[in-house]
């Protein structure tokens, strides 16, 4: 897999490029023109400099020649704005600027750090067209090239053609250079940006490739010391060595940025990783990639994704992330800006952000026949027993599977087909969190597709291939909410429903769930655990063809009638089950519905309230002497059909 580290330097990399582009090209534009200059420059001209270059704090910049074309400044006029110690600001100067084009055939950027690190982009033929009063109606370069050497990591890459339109480049020198109270009006610098046909490689055989990406409405707000200050904040520091003082500068910096860009949208397309030099080589690939800040659109997704390593392919349609919001995390990087805040485990877990709604959209992953015989679960160790013949399903399954011509659960899959799972819809919505903990949280999937054989040896589930059941078409819901002032969480739906098996369907509400129950330390929310009480409990079983299938293979193995099989299951509900619970009524109750249910299996209702509005504690179950001492404290309701 790509290192770490790389994909972080490839990420820098990148947007450095496109940074320096933007300064870069801007900077060649910032001459400062007293009013006396302008008025003696008359004529409309074209000016050429030789040999241009411009340091940038570890950024150097060399330009061989520069043309400056339609304009009114003097060749001494440029050249005075371009020393690097000039006293008025960039914005004040750039706003003064005009001029029909401007041509820079070569512009070579070189960034030093961190350490021997040495970044070197090359940019073709950039040109900036029909620039008034510091704005320039489009900036283009023909391409780039990228090298990073002298430092642990390498690689070089291309650009095709960058591009921008409706550039502010003075509103670029304020937002970099000027500070602000982060409060301000958003100031727009480019209507679009585009850049084409990025290819990267690094030392490690790493390849990056992207046909296109575009934005739209890139901006800012001016914010303490700068964007340039912000930014130089991070540079070399170690989080994990930093003093009070330095980490408290980092995290202000850092809500700084995150409050003050502001983008309307970007777009990726015909993204690929691979690597080569890897022993298991991957491809990685995506097909769209958008963010849109506002309106319908808002959020982000990513379409046509496409993996491969060793035999393992995968798929995912699409995408969409939406709700997501960094608020959260501003404000508990505002805490720790505080020199005297710590940074515990509780404060780093208020850095959670929204995340929203997270949906994917048909999803397939093929294993190749390796993985899918040892899909099932890890091999037992020497001397254990079978985990599939100790498990707490069928206890009849090898005699079923037998009976049926099956393979027993004992014994290895001899099929070579590769392992095939698909899923139509996923999602999984979290509400605000609170301290880094959702306060809700709900789970669905639909059309999760798989072979019966890869639940073999689960407890429940692994006889289901000797219930005839060759591939699963299941559905799932798990969603939840917490409610910090009652301290009580409900269940609002845990289900599990499969094609032509059922669905089991469970509700409920807990109590004495207060914050501490999510605290990171696991002593302190291990005795609030303690605490927690059932307050309501709301079981539904819906019968859709499983019973019948398990019916008609016991049958078999017991030598028995299916009728004459249902019938001692009928007998044993409606006397066993009330002895074994106690013999109370509300276990009565319950076994008459059991009895019912499996004489005519449709739908069978269990509901049970705590007598007590406090509900019953864990003490209360774990000193019960028998089922019957707890179902004492509950009012039951039990039905069928």
């Amino acid at each position: 897999m790509t290192h770490v580290t790389g994909r972080a330097r490839l990420g820098r990399a990148a947007r450095a490029s496109v940074c320096a582009l933007a300064l870069l090209s801007a900077a060649p534009l910032a001459v400062p023109q007293p009013a006396s200059a302008q008025e003696a420059a008359s004529a409309v001209q074209d000016v050429t400099l030789q040999d241009v270059v411009l340091p940038f704090g570890s950024t150097v910049l060399t330009m061989p020649r520069i043309t400056v074309s339609g304009t009114r400044l003097s060749k001494d006029d440029l050249l005075a704005i371009l020393k690097a110690d000039s006293p008025e600001p960039w914005a004040t100067r750039l706003a003064r600027l005009d001029a029909a084009s401007l041509t820079i055939p070569e512009l070579r950027s070189v960034h030093a750090g961190p350490g021997p690190s040495r970044q070197t982009i090359v940019y073709r033929d950039v040109a900036a067209r029909d620039v008034r009063a510091g704005k320039a109606a489009e900036l283009s370069a023909a391409g780039a090239a990228v090298t990073v050497a002298g430092g642990p990591e390498t690689g070089s890459g291309t650009y095709g053609r960058i591009g921008a339109t409706d550039i502010d480049l003075a509103a670029l020198a304020r937002l970099y250079a000027v500070a602000g109270d982060g409060k301000g009006p958003v100031q727009r610098v480019y209507a679009s940006v585009s850049i084409a046909d990025v290819v990267y490689t690094d030392d490690r055989g790493t390849t990056v490739k992207l046909a296109r990406v575009e934005g739209r409405d890139l901006g800012g707000r001016q914010i303490p010391g700068g964007w340039t200050g912000a930014l130089d904040a991070f540079a070399g520091l170690d989080l994990d060595k930093a003093n009070p003082g330095e980490r408290a500068r980092v995290t202000a910096a850092a809500a700084d940025l995150v409050e003050a860009v502001s983008v309307g949208g970007l777009e990726a397309r015909g993204l690929s990783i691979s690597e080569t030099k890897s022993p298991d080589p991957l491809l990685l690939e995506v097909g769209r990639m958008a963010y849109a800040g506002q309106g319908p659109e808002a959020g982000m997704n990513l379409e046509d994704l496409a993996f491969a390593q060793k035999g393992v392919r995968s798929r995912v349609g699409k995408v969409t992330l939406t709700g997501f919001s960094l608020a959260p995390t501003v404000e508990a990087l505002r805490r720790l800006s505080d020199p005297k805040a710590e940074a515990t485990d509780e404060a780093l877990r208020r850095l959670t952000p929204v995340i929203g709604t997270l949906a994917l959209q048909d999803i397939s992953l093929d294993l190749p026949s390796e993985t899918a015989k040892a899909s099932p679960g890890p091999a037992p160790k020497p001397g254990s027993k079978d985990p599939a013949r100790d498990s707490a399903g069928d206890p009849f399954e090898n005699a079923a599977r037998q009976a049926l011509g099956a393979r027993p659960s004992g014994k290895p899959a001899q099929a070579e087909a590769p392992l095939h799972v698909g899923l139509r819809n996923a999602a999984i919505t979290f509400g605000p969190p609170r301290d880094g903990v959702p306060t809700a949280s709900r789970l669905s999937l639909t059309g999760l597709t798989l072979p019966a054989a890869t639940v073999a040896g689960v407890p429940g589930l692994g006889s289901l291939t000797a219930y005839g059941y060759q591939d699963l078409d299941l559905n799932v819901v798990a969603d939840t909410a917490w409610d910090e002032g009652r301290r009580e969480l409900s269940v609002r739906e845990v289900s599990v429903s499969g094609k032509d098996m059922g669905t089991l369907r469970l509700t409920g509400t807990l109590g004495g769930i207060g914050p501490e129950i999510f605290d990171p330390d696991a002593g302190v929310s291990g005795l609030a655990m303690l605490s927690a009480t059932a307050k309501a409990l709301d079981l539904t079983i819906e019968n859709t063809g499983l019973f019948e299938r398990f019916i008609n293979a016991q049958s078999k193995v017991l030598s028995l009638k299916p009728d004459e099989l249902r019938q001692e299951y009928v007998t044993a509900s409606v006397l066993g089950v009330p002895v074994i619970l106690g013999n109370s009524p509300a276990a009565k109750a319950i076994g008459a519905a059991m009895g019912q249910f499996v004489t005519k299996p449709g739908r069978l209702s269990v509901s049970a309230k705590s007598k007590d509005g406090a509900g019953v504690g864990v003490a209360d179950f774990s000193t019960a002497g028998s089922p019957g001492a707890v179902l004492d404290k509950l009012d039951v309701d039990a039905k069928a059909n």
